[in-house]
Parts: C-alpha cells; sequence; structure tokens
C-alpha cells in the first residue's frame, strides 16, 4: 500500500499533461497560421501555457532537490507530480506570475511550494534547494533558444520565431529576478543559510513583500531600462535579436490588435 502511494505522489498528474497538450496544440496554430485572424491570440495563449509549465517545472524542481535533502514531506504535499493546484498558495504560484508577464512583460515566479528546512542538514543543500528553480529558468530558455544558437531558424515560420524569443525574454527575466538577494526571492534563500541568526531574523518580516518590491520598482524607467538592457545583451548572446523578442512581445498583446510587422531584410536588423 505505502508503495502505491509513493507512486501516486510521484506520477505526472493530468493537469500539467493538459497544460502540455495545450502548449502543444497552440505552438502548432502559431506554427501553422491556423488561427490567420487572430495570430496574436495563439501566440498569447501559447507562451502563458509555456509559462506556466515552466513554473511547473521550477517548483519541481525546488521540491525534487529538497526531496535528496532529506524533506520526504514534498511527495504527500503532491509537488512531485508537478500539478500546479497543489502548491500552497494559487494566487502567488500562478495568478500573480502570469499577471506579471501580462502587465510587465517580464517572467517572475511566485512563492509556491512549502518545504520543510528542518529536516534537511547542511548549508550547501539549502542553498542547492534554493537555487535549483531559477536554474531550471536557466535551462528552459537555453532550450527554447536553442533553434537560435544552433542557427536552425530556416523555414521557421515569423511569429513562432518571434513566440520562441518573448518566451525565452521571460525565462531569463525569470532567472535573473529570482537570483536578485532579495528576502522572498530564491536569490535570498541561496545566501540566508550563510547569514547569522541575528541578520536572519531581523530580515524575515520583509519577505512577504520581496516579491511585490520587486515588481514596483521594474516600474521605475530607468530601472527598467537597465534591467531590460541586460536582458537584450544575454538573449543577443543566445543568438534572440531584440527584433525578435519585440515583435513576440508585441503579438502576445493580442488586446492591442494585430501588430504591422514590416518585412525583415536582413540578420539582426535593429527596431525602426
Amino acid at each position: 500500500m505505502t508503495t502505491a502511494i509513493r507512486r501516486a505522489d510521484r506520477r505526472i498528474s493530468p493537469v500539467f499533461l493538459a497544460l502540455v497538450a495545450v502548449l502543444a496544440v497552440s505552438g502548432w496554430a502559431v506554427w501553422s497560421g491556423a488561427l490567420a485572424a487572430g495570430t496574436g491570440f495563439a501566440v498569447f495563449v501559447f507562451v502563458v501555457s509555456g509559462w506556466v509549465v515552466s513554473l511547473c517545472l521550477h517548483e519541481y524542481a525546488h521540491a525534487r532537490t529538497a526531496l535528496h535533502s532529506g524533506d520526504i514531506s514534498v511527495e504527500a504535499k503532491g509537488y512531485l507530480t508537478l500539478n500546479p493546484l497543489k502548491y500552497t498558495h494559487a494566487l502567488l504560484s500562478i495568478v500573480l506570475p502570469v499577471l506579471f508577464v501580462i502587465l510587465g512583460g517580464f517572467g517572475l515566479p511566485g512563492g509556491a511550494v512549502f518545504i520543510e528546512r528542518s529536516r534537511i542538514r547542511g548549508r550547501r543543500r539549502h542553498s542547492l534547494i534554493s537555487a535549483a528553480g531559477p536554474l531550471t529558468n536557466v535551462l528552459f530558455a537555453a532550450v527554447v533558444t536553442a533553434p537560435f544558437w544552433l542557427h536552425q531558424l530556416a523555414g521557421v515560420p515569423a511569429a513562432f520565431r518571434y513566440a520562441l524569443a518573448f518566451l525565452a525574454l521571460l525565462q531569463v527575466t525569470a532567472a535573473i529576478l529570482n537570483f536578485l538577494p532579495v528576502p522572498g526571492l530564491d536569490g535570498y534563500g541561496v545566501i540566508e543559510p550563510w547569514l547569522s541568526h541575528r541578520l536572519r531574523r531581523q530580515v524575515e518580516p520583509f519577505a512577504p513583500f520581496g516579491l511585490l518590491a520587486v515588481f514596483g520598482l521594474l516600474w521605475v524607467p530607468e530601472i527598467n531600462h537597465v534591467f531590460f538592457d541586460l536582458v537584450d545583451a544575454i538573449l543577443r548572446a543566445l543568438g534572440v535579436s531584440d527584433w525578435d523578442s519585440y515583435w513576440g512581445r508585441e503579438l502576445f498583446r493580442f488586446w492591442q490588435g494585430e501588430p504591422q510587422i514590416p518585412p525583415v531584410t536582413g540578420i539582426g536588423q535593429a527596431l525602426t
């Protein structure tokens, strides 16, 4: 009986499989142009479903690393099933990250899985558990941008290329922002075990506000400009041009109407 329960606790959930199916179908719609009158909507569904899938993988990485570090409670909580409905806070786990994408055009995962830290021994393990999530975003970004840095874009429809570029942008922003040493974010979780007990107690009350503080600061024009300059530089290193990510974002915002994308006359063409 115990073995059967453990298998159920680790079995991939139908909810996650449904998300993957939506990602695949919407990706086909973007690629084929099946929704000729609504390419932007297809891009929106493709990017949002891809983003939610990456959120599930982000939290799974936290949970899986915690399991191997000593916290066996993550199994019974359903964290290993990749089901986003099992997360501690649905608002922070799914709703807020999607809103961040829609309102700000950047990816910022929220708090989701609860790790019983008392079960884990060793500061390195605590740090690794926190780092596992954003490292998953790094890996996801590498996979999504593979066609760009492998120079395998011949024959890829423009809309699909732009959608991939914007999805990659979300992964890069998520990795950068989550690695910030701000209370409430994974970056702080990486360094927290190495801080003094007194300092951790002083910082603890600010943890619930760290996520919102970062979101608010990104609306400051000067900070926003510097941040996205960094994001664009990383994307260019991965072969994704500013042109690709810009039009991916414009297509994503389908409620503004279908953008009139000028024909590309050369590789790496700058925006005008």
